[in-house]
């Protein structure tokens, strides 16, 4: 029997159907059509236009980040400009309908469905791609095949995606990773941005263009509102999902990928094991580890936490730093180390929401701020440990120039007023800058901005919630102008 055909044509072609209801209606879901667009749209959109490079598109990114949604906006967007809704597929691979059927095969009954001749001028859209087994084959062969058609695929698993696309379609696929929301794109979702304003910030040797705020004491209550809920656009737009975190993000998106997507990708074998340390770890955000205590504390072995830390970071559920010294060179041993969630609101999931003056709060902001700057590909970012006879310093945020292994800027994330107060007590961050010949830093606070300067370093203070704005903002200027 030909395992293609297990379940009848026609129910497939029903299910075809279904999933695109713009060959008849002209129009995609309602449901799509009232969420509002997120900021990387713009920068998503000219991908699937691009016709003079013959490329597939692979989205990449955490479960629950809107993938899907960005597809069906983009149809809704090709639809307005022009294209025939009957050139337009959507297949969403997950389905168990599709599960004995190569990826030629279903755009064959889409041509029966639409009793079309060919695929040219299409836009085929297949989301959850990773779910076809060696689909980065399957793929290269359409884009080699069809030249006239604009493939665009997503997939959750962005580690074998990543690999994959790389690995097997040099020249053929183009990644775009989506990340969770920026605090930007969560005060954009919520219709909250006269909350902003532009100005511009001291920093010593120069003024910079900066977003700042007329209101902090209501921008600390939304960035609050950010480390607890703001990962996903479902779960901002929804009180009620916000009141039920622990069913919605852990069962949905951590529980799927601890349970389910490494398992499957990496052979897992103690997935209970995976679950239990993957607590450990977003309960301790922001941390510093070593294997020794990691292991004693959790009581895995040391080989089989390195693989844990790498599988979770492929997954893109945490992030790890490496430390440097004092002027940024690196240690020969990893001894020690600092683990973030790449999502403040995966801890809140987990356990509970934090509130404003909640102890782990300082924590919580300081992977707020470092999930701001993992929007940016390829930094170097480390964080700074030394010891200086009996004095230990630490700065918590260190860009290292990875051509000329310097330090670039270094930032001390704090949830506390007390150091514009006292900026002398930033011992850690005056020596770092000396060290370094560094004329000025920058040290985050509740609500405090200005600048205090120490001996020959100028200290520039702004609210934790700006700056975290700011590097959203920086950084979608920054790809725009790329792209």
């Amino acid at each position: 029997m030909d395992k293609s055909r297990l379940i009848p044509t026609d129910k497939i072609i029903e299910r075809l159907q279904f999933e695109n209801p713009w060959w008849v209606t002209r129009e995609i879901p309602h449901v799509y059509q009232d969420m509002s667009r997120r900021l990387y749209f713009d920068l998503f959109y000219p991908f699937i236009v691009e016709h003079d490079v013959k490329r597939a598109v692979v989205l990449m990114g955490p479960r629950r980040v809107g993938k899907t949604v960005m597809m069906f906006h983009s149809i809704d967007k090709l639809i307005e400009e022009g294209v025939d809704p009957q050139r337009i597929f959507f297949i969403g691979i997950d389905n168990p309908i599709y599960i004995h059927l190569s990826l030629d095969e279903i755009l064959s009954l889409c041509k029966e469905a639409l009793q079309s001749e060919s695929l040219e001028d299409c836009y085929v859209f297949f989301d959850e791609i990773q779910y076809l087994k060696d689909w980065e084959r399957h793929l290269k062969v359409l884009v080699d095949s069809y030249s006239d058609t604009k493939f665009i695929v997503s997939g959750s698993a962005a580690a074998a995606l990543k690999w994959h696309s790389t690995e097997s379609g040099a020249g053929r696929f183009t990644d775009f990773m989506l990340p969770p929301l920026t605090f930007q794109e969560f005060i954009h979702l919520k219709s909250k941005d006269h909350l902003i304003h532009k100005g511009t910030v001291d920093y010593g040797d120069m003024k910079v263009a900066h977003c700042l705020t007329h209101n902090i004491e209501e921008l600390n209550k939304e960035f609050v509102q950010y480390l607890n809920f703001g990962g996903y656009p479902e779960v901002v737009m929804s009180e009620k999902i916000q009141q039920d975190m622990g069913r919605y993000i852990k069962n949905d998106i951590v529980d799927k990928v601890l349970l389910r997507d490494l398992p499957s990708l990496y052979g897992v074998k103690d997935v209970q094991e995976l679950n239990r340390f993957f607590s450990y770890i977003a309960y301790n955000t922001g941390n510093e580890f070593s294997y020794e205590t990691m292991s004693r504390e959790s009581g895995i072995q040391k080989e089989t936490l390195r693989r844990y830390l790498e599988y979770l970071e492929a997954a893109f559920l945490i992030k790890v730093l490496n430390k440097v010294d004092v002027v940024a060179k690196r240690l020969k041993r990893i001894t020690s180390f600092k683990v973030y969630l790449t999502n403040p609101s995966l801890r809140t999931a987990l356990f509970s929401p934090v509130k404003e003056l909640d102890s782990e709060m300082g924590n919580m902001v300081e992977t707020a701020i470092l999930s701001q700057w993992m929007h940016r590909e390829n930094l170097d970012l480390t964080y700074a440990r030394w010891k200086d006879g009996r004095f230990e310093g630490e700065v918590d945020l260190v860009l290292v120039d990875d051509k000329k292994f310097k330090p670039v800027w270094g930032v001390e994330i704090k949830w506390s007023n007390r150091y514009y107060d006292k900026p002398q007590e930033l011992k850690s961050l005056i020596q770092f800058c000396e060290a370094n010949k560094f004329n000025s830093a920058l040290v985050t606070s509740i609500d405090k901005q200005g600048q205090k300067v120490v001996g020959e370093v100028s200290l520039t203070f702004l609210p934790a919630s700006v700056y975290a704005y700011n590097i959203g903002e920086n950084t979608l200027k920054m790809k725009s102008t790329s792209y």
